[in-house]
């Protein structure tokens, strides 16, 4: 077997440079919590794929699953001959996501995808071209998910011109927005959409409950459910984007359910398929078959195999209850993430929920938090940062990980902040 060494040379002479990696060791075989590289060494996944693997990277409900579906067929593309699983899946998010209302899905590859599609949704069924998004935000990399993310690195630079009627409004982020109640940051948000957009323009308002890339920022208690009110009395859509909150991860199905918020529309990937390509649009039957005919679909879009790993995903999650898994992460992880601050006054912020925490460096400067994480993959502790000022360590550890393995990689943690 090559070693990664070798696989690195290999890499540099065939990927594209734009491409990039957090460390240069390749992958041989992962599962309940590490990953073993092509040379033998075993790492601790603080990532699960950012997000994905939540139920281990081979789950054996998901691998059975799989392996059933490839004997039987991989493709048709359900657009043009189409088969059970995929109506099994939506049959099965319409009644997962938040709301008693009668629901319609449809499946797709990627979250960017997703969101594209909520919002062509929304588009059509308001007739209204205003989308509204929030500082921090993270949507995807196609043309029109870059307009509706906010950060320039790496995901903008240079790729524009970008899809129009786009209008990014303040989020509520309780460490610096000068400790804005969650009713206030809503207010100072609404106040702009009213005067810069006018609420008769706006088709929808798109927002993660808690922000990924953008630094894992939780919005103060009362600001969801307050946009979510002024966008119904608008006649608005109010676009939840679960695609890595989403499946267990925060403690909940979704992470708007804390506050009891019910989205219009509800955008889901990563979790969704334990590793395959699969996302996915759910929302109000009245929005979602607003759309003629033709007007949504791809030719991967619920694919089989994939199809037949989310429901064994889903199963697995029910079985095992994940939910509980992610507050039992939480209970393990927060305890030590606040001791490691109180230590080091460098951590200026330790929030999140569920199996999705972050430390923010006080600092607004990636410097602090690129060289700890550099020292956990050092150490064999795979992490990855995120944020607008690149200054949050994120930690999403599988949801199936042992506390003695979670503890192990808290530990390498401790000893990173040590020697930094």
């Amino acid at each position: 077997m090559p070693s990664s060494e070798e696989l690195h040379k290999r890499r540099t002479a065939a990927v594209a440079r734009g491409v990039g990696s957090v460390v240069t060791s390749y992958v041989d075989h992962a599962g309940g919590g590490t990953l073993t590289d092509v040379d033998g060494r075993e790492w601790i996944d603080f990532a699960s794929g950012i997000a994905v693997t939540s139920v281990g990277n081979a789950a054996p409900r998901v691998v059975e699953a799989v392996q059933r579906q490839v004997e039987r067929f991989t493709h048709t593309c359900f657009m043009v001959t189409p088969y059970e699983s995929y109506v099994a899946v939506c049959e099965t998010l319409n009644g997962l996501t938040p709301g008693t209302f009668d629901k319609r899905s449809a499946l797709f590859n990627s979250g960017a995808e997703a969101v594209e599609n909520a919002v062509k949704v929304a588009r059509h069924a308001t007739g209204r071209p205003a989308v509204v998004v929030f500082d921090h935000a993270y949507h995807g990399r196609t043309n029109l998910t870059m307009a509706l993310t906010a950060k320039n690195m790496p995901y903008k630079h240079r790729f524009g011109p970008f899809a129009p009627e786009i209008y990014r409004v303040p989020m509520s982020y309780p460490y610096r927005d000068g400790g804005l109640t969650g009713g206030q940051a809503a207010t100072h948000a609404l106040e702009q959409i009213d005067k810069q957009v006018g609420a008769d323009n706006v088709a929808a308002v798109l927002i993660e409950p808690i922000q990924g890339e953008g630094g894992f920022v939780v919005p103060a208690e009362g600001f969801l459910p307050a946009l979510a009110d002024w966008t119904r009395q608008a006649g608005a859509v109010f676009i939840a984007d679960e695609i890595q909150t989403g499946f267990c991860r925060t403690g909940t199905w979704f992470a708007c359910q804390p506050e009891a918020v019910v989205p219009d529309l509800v955008t889901t990937a990563k979790g969704i398929a334990g590793g395959l390509p699969l996302a996915a649009v759910t929302g109000r039957a009245e929005l979602m078959d607003a759309v003629h005919v033709g007007g949504l679909g791809g030719t991967y879009g619920g694919n089989p195999i994939a199809c037949a790993a989310a429901m064994a995903t889903i199963d697995t999650m029910r079985e095992l209850d994940l939910c509980a898994a992610a507050r039992h992460i939480e209970s393990v992880m927060l305890p030590r993430l606040h001791a490691l601050a109180e230590r080091d006054p460098r951590i200026g912020d330790v929030r999140g929920r569920g199996a999705m925490l972050a430390i923010e460096t006080a600092a607004a400067d990636p410097t602090l938090a690129g060289a700890v994480s550099r020292a956990c993959h050092s150490a064999g502790l795979l992490t990855l940062t995120c944020g607008t000022y690149g200054n949050v360590l994120r930690f999403l550890p599988p949801l199936v990980i042992d506390d003695a393995t979670l503890t192990r990689g808290l530990d390498i943690l401790d000893e990173a902040f040590t020697t930094i």
